[in-house]
């Protein structure tokens, strides 16, 4: 890469300086910047008149900075092959995880757009990309969920769990009683409940998906992986030790905590379902590497979770192929929101009204939620705007696919009137950026757009080069969107 060949020079020149080397503001600047004489206390001229570089057509000096204008063969380079570490490679990417009978909340919304970005980023290395999606189908919550319902049967699955929490600690013994019988299956009436209830909530959970552009390959539920995760804890009892009449791990030997794997009263808890769904992944395919995308609020928890993985034999292995990948949360004026209260934005009430906002348009509003995501920084929080997010004049979703169908009608319309793209017809002077970044699509638009209010494809004075640089244009933001999972509009 030009850029490193350019870093590389500079520090030959001047060792031990700390310095940058970025792409300038403005495009008559060149092609990248670097301050290195301004912190290196050196002559700008000098120190570029020392500077050589392979693909470096000019060295501008600019008061105590250095510009670097790249040449014509260094803008359109040859394609170039990159080992990849998981090529061929099975890698599972476990991400969403909506619990049945609650709320689709806006952390499942978060946890769908870095997921998917990252299967469609992997499986565009080569890997083979296996996508999981692991639903709490069993436990506490839906019991809650249950118990409202039978108290209030005209409520919807997630307002009856909301209403069971509300009401849990007065009755604390029905809703416990409810959860072992849905583990134990001792209850007719409660069965069939549950299974209605449990049926109706994936298949909405399908309508959410199909919009959201994601199609899982594998299931995971609790109800499969909890006699599982209660199978290894009782086979090693040097592992989880009896406390108080419930089984523990004691992390604070590895500088962690402790936590609870199987309660007293028998059930197993998230920690042991986690130990069954890490046998389950095994086994189904075996994975080379196995992400999971939550919040950061459940990193602590992940590190005490594989920390007992790794004195189970069965998932030792597992323990190093596994990496945790964590998301801040989204916030509003609010404040945090939680799906244990009955008046909160859930992540389909954001995505309704978003449609709504962008004239029904769902793809506009999935690509608004989840280029705020993607382009925030890793584990940071969000504070979301909707109106921002759905901005057509910069840093947002909808302005990327807006310049994408502007790209699109302006080739059909060069295809009507007849005119090929030719790299042959680059001017001398065209400036090309590398990606760098997320947010990368952003600045190809706003270049993209800069250069299209100035010039005329058609009837302009060198239409194959207008052409050419369009669907270049085209090809990156089409391709970058689709690997950050966001739809790429024809017409908006």
């Amino acid at each position: 890469m030009i850029r490193d060949r350019i870093i590389e020079a500079i520090r030959e020149t001047l060792p031990g300086v700390s310095f940058v080397v970025e792409r300038p503001r403005a495009m008559a600047h060149g092609d990248y910047s670097t301050n290195a004489a301004l912190v290196g206390k050196v002559d700008s001229q000098e120190l570029a008149g020392k500077l050589a570089i392979d693909g470096v057509e000019r060295v501008e000096v600019v008061g105590k900075f250095i510009n670097f204008h790249l040449s014509r063969e260094a803008l359109v380079p040859h394609e170039q092959t990159v080992l990849q570490q998981y090529a061929g490679k099975v890698v599972m990417v476990e991400y969403t995880d909506p619990n049945p009978f609650k709320e689709f909340h806006i952390g499942h919304l978060m946890s769908n757009a870095i997921g998917e970005s990252i299967a469609r980023l992997l499986e565009r290395t080569g890997a083979v990309v296996a996508r999981a999606n692991y639903q709490g189908d069993v436990g506490p919550h839906v019991a809650k969920a249950l118990w409202g319902k039978m108290q209030k049967p005209e409520l919807g699955w997630g307002a009856s769990y909301a209403y069971g929490a509300q009401e849990y600690e007065t009755h604390k013994e029905e809703i416990d009683t409810i959860n072992k019988k849905v583990y134990d299956k001792s209850d007719a009436e409660i069965n069939s409940l549950y299974d209605v209830g449990r049926k109706e909530s994936l298949e909405h959970f399908e309508e959410i998906y199909t919009a959201l552009g994601t199609k899982f390959d594998h299931y995971f539920f609790e109800s499969t992986t909890a006699p599982r995760g209660l199978t290894l804890v009782q086979k090693y009892p040097e592992v989880f030790e009896e406390s108080d009449g419930a089984k523990v791990f004691k992390g604070e030997p590895y500088g962690l905590h402790t936590r609870v794997f199987v309660t007293s009263r028998g059930l197993p808890t998230y920690e042991t379902k986690d130990l069954g769904l890490m046998e389950l992944k095994k086994e189904t395919l075996e994975p080379a590497l196995s992400i999971t995308v939550t919040a950061n609020e459940q990193s602590d928890y992940f590190k005490v979770v594989l920390e007992a993985a790794r004195h189970v034999p069965e998932l030792a292995d597992l323990v190093a192929k596994t990496k945790h990948v964590s998301h801040g949360m989204m916030r509003f004026a609010e404040g945090k929101m939680s799906s244990r209260t009955g008046n909160v934005i859930t992540g389909e009430s954001l995505l309704a009204d978003l449609t709504v906002a962008a004239r029904n348009r769902k793809d506009v509003a999935v690509g608004a939620i989840k280029y705020t995501v993607l382009k925030s920084g890793k584990g940071k929080d969000i504070i979301f705007d909707p109106e921002k997010s759905l901005s057509l004049e910069g840093d947002s979703g909808p302005y990327v696919q807006y310049a994408l169908v502007r790209a699109r009608s302006l080739l059909r319309a060069a295809k009507e009137a007849g005119i090929a793209g030719s790299a042959r017809e680059m001017p001398a002077r065209a400036t090309v950026h590398a990606p760098a970044r997320t947010t990368y699509l952003t600045e190809v638009a706003a270049a993209f757009n800069g250069w299209y209010a100035t010039n005329k494809v058609i009837g302009g004075s060198n239409p194959p080069y207008g052409v050419y640089l369009t669907q270049a244009v085209e090809r990156v933001l089409s391709e970058g969107l689709h690997l950050l999972g966001i739809p790429a509009p024809e017409e908006m």
